[in-house]
């Protein structure tokens, strides 16, 4: 299949998704179902993607696996810790702010989504699933290396987290243990980490540079747009201790905290 068509259909694909996000949403009245969602989309893209491209086999399983193991991980993660829990606080603003008109701005945010998805999609999955020959194994075993390495880290701060808040004598505290006490987001860290294991498999084609579209998206997306600012803002208004954990730990890449 042409690259276009491809694209073409993935940007059907993700319009699908979200529109049976956005009715589940309503059904539960719960917008963050959306983010697991979003997560089984994009590991379905580079599914997609490595079945209509031209790549050599070696390359398209590689990526298959990649994507798919990234987005099957992460999603399963997200459903289980969204369904049926209290909406994200982020999702409940928009909720009171649009007042009657929530349900179709809701449907029509969720969309404005796939803009970014989509970028993510094409600028990761497409040069390797449309580039000519095999970057080697070396290259295959890097790609693989650095996926591994970023689930391993993001499965691993997520489960972190999730057992700080399942300790009662936790309640109310900053979690800064584990992964968590050198970076205030270390899942976010892992995650863009994880859009870096896709350069290998390009390395050597003509669109190996579009490749560094999605970490700087990502980047972008977590540090200035929809992830960290929120977050802290909130964070920093209704947890104690929350401002003096962002003095001394480092936003992101994980590294020692400040003393005192």
């Amino acid at each position: 299949m042409s690259m276009l068509n491809a694209v073409l259909v993935a940007a059907a694909l993700l319009f699908a998704a979200k529109s049976i996000a956005w009715l589940i949403q309503r059904q539960q009245g719960n917008g963050g179902i959306v983010d697991a969602i979003w997560a089984w989309a994009l590991g379905g893209l580079a599914v997609w993607f490595a079945l209509a491209g031209s790549a050599a086999p070696d390359v398209r399983w590689t990526l298959a696996a990649m994507g798919g193991l990234w987005g099957l991980r992460l999603g399963t993660y997200l459903w289980r810790r969204n369904w049926r829990a209290t909406e994200d606080w982020r999702y409940a603003k928009f909720r009171a702010e649009w007042g009657p008109k929530a349900q179709s701005k809701m449907f029509w945010f969720f969309q404005f989504q796939n803009l970014f998805t989509l970028a993510l999609a094409c600028s990761a999955f497409l040069p390797a699933a449309y580039r000519e020959g095999s970057p080697g194994p070396v290259a295959l075993g890097l790609a693989v290396a650095i996926l591994l390495l970023s689930v391993w880290g993001e499965g691993l701060a997520d489960d972190q987290l999730r057992r700080f808040k399942a300790d009662p004598s936790q309640r109310g505290r900053v979690c800064d243990v584990g992964l968590w006490r050198y970076s205030r987001h270390p899942n976010y860290f892992f995650e863009c980490v994880h859009w870096l294991a896709y350069l290998p498999l390009a390395w050597g084609s003509d669109l190996w540079a579009w490749g560094l579209i999605a970490p700087l998206v990502m980047v972008l997306l977590l540090l200035k747009i929809s992830g960290v600012p929120l977050l802290e803002a909130e964070m920093a208004r209704r947890k104690p201790g929350y401002a003096e954990y962002m003095r001394r730990t480092s936003m992101l890449v994980p590294w020692p905290p400040k003393a005192g």
